[in-house]
């Protein structure tokens, strides 16, 4: 009896063992700990992509470090180098700048360290690329202008940050149908930096300049968007003057159910980041993984907007 109990105890002790063993493993030196550098915090599209990576990468065990570029490339490239510093297992960079941020890709690939761009994209070639096709939705928001319009009216763009991926992939979807319908006209273009109250701003000053000439504003997100339509608003224009954007964010879901933003087009926020965490983490693994991710885009307006709030 007493042999019985003994290696009852023993067995016990070993398990216990056992098990602090393998959770000493998975919270010490086994933990993977990727470094991601974000555009911008005060975007809410970007916030969204990073809310997710965060979900994911606790799902998955693994340690992120997030920090926010505040729309510096020279920041974001600090910041890389810092990650590198550290000795992460991989890096997640949403591109400040296609060309500016490219130095922050050659310093991680010379240290063998795997860079993971998600939703902007950088001249040099990144481990892989997770996002959308920025060119395409431009073309589904301008496709859209122009049937509304029937091929013929005045149309103001509002570019992002200049010199962004997809500010400049944006501008040439646009340009691309605008130069298929010769009906359509470009008044004016103007960035706003994916900044909501600029928007507004610019938007006023277009209504100063143009009046009752405009018909039609696409903005290059849905914060510009939101802000254009304020001032429209404001105006007292807005039943006049149609205003697509990018991103369906909440904020602009809500405004197509209301019918003050015509339509977005929906940008999928948790897609990017928890497949950037995904790509990331099997690259730090050196397990396969796609180069390259492209996350469809989808035109909301009034008649499916009910299909994307939650």
């Amino acid at each position: 009896m007493k042999n019985a109990i003994l290696t009852t105890l023993i067995a016990t002790a070993l398990l216990a063992g056992c098990n602090q063993s393998s959770e000493k493993g998975s919270e010490g030196g086994e933990k993977l700990v990727i470094g991601a550098t974000m555009l911008s915090m005060q975007n809410e599209f970007i916030v969204n992509v990073s809310d997710e990576m965060e979900a994911k990468a606790k799902e998955l065990g693994v340690e992120l470090i997030t920090v926010d570029a505040e729309r510096s490339a020279l920041k974001q490239v600090e910041q890389v180098e810092s990650f590198i510093a550290q000795g992460v297992n991989a890096i997640i960079m949403n591109p400040c700048e296609v060309e500016a941020s490219s130095p922050a890709v050659k310093l991680a690939m010379e240290a063998n360290i795997p860079i993971i761009n998600v939703n902007s994209e950088t001249s040099a070639e990144p481990t892989a690329f997770v996002g959308s096709d920025d060119t395409e939705s431009a073309r589904i928001a301008m496709k859209y202008l122009a049937e509304k319009l029937g091929g013929k009216g005045n149309i103001l763009m509002m570019h992002g940050f200049m010199g962004q991926a997809a500010q400049l992939k944006r501008d040439k979807g646009a340009k691309e149908i605008l130069k298929a319908n010769p009906g359509l006209k470009l008044l004016a273009e103007q960035t706003g930096e994916w900044d909501r109250a600029k928007g507004m701003s610019l938007t006023e000053n277009w209504i100063q300049s143009y009046g009752p000439q405009i018909n039609a504003i696409f903005a290059q997100n849905d914060e510009m968007g939101m802000g254009a339509v304020k001032a429209l608003e404001a105006a007292g224009l807005k039943d006049k003057v149609i205003v697509v954007s990018v991103d369906a964010i909440p904020d602009a879901l809500q405004a197509v159910k209301k019918g003050t933003l015509n339509a977005t087009v929906f940008q999928n926020a948790k897609e990017q980041g928890s497949k950037a965490i995904e790509t990331a983490v099997k690259a730090a693994r050196k397990e396969a993984f796609d180069k390259e991710v492209l996350i469809p885009f989808q035109l909301v307006t009034k008649d499916n907007v009910g299909e994307f709030l939650r």
